[in-house]
């Protein structure tokens, strides 16, 4: 089951000027890691945009710690190869 790790006090504005609330969602696989993606969720209500997979971390605490550092142009990034959910 997926869950929602980390809800980022960055946002994210896309080429249009469009605000982007960001989320760091994963899940705990059998092995124990984590797998972590990026969501993009629209100000207008359009579209979720989700990356495929953005980090394997060890812990959900690592995650967490993973995903505070998170910077602008990481979402820029994560932006541009993130699709409809």
């Amino acid at each position: 089951m997926t869950e929602i790790v980390e809800a980022l006090a960055l946002r994210f504005r896309d080429a249009a000027g469009r605000g982007h609330a960001v989320r760091v969602r994963g899940h705990q696989r059998a092995d124990g890691f984590w797998d972590a993606w990026l969501e993009f969720l629209p100000d207008d209500g359009g579209h979720v945009l989700r990356t495929e997979h953005d980090t394997l971390q060890r812990s959900r605490e690592d995650l967490a710690f993973w995903a505070s550092g998170l910077e602008p142009i990481y979402l820029e990034g994560a932006f541009a190869r993130a699709r409809p959910a």
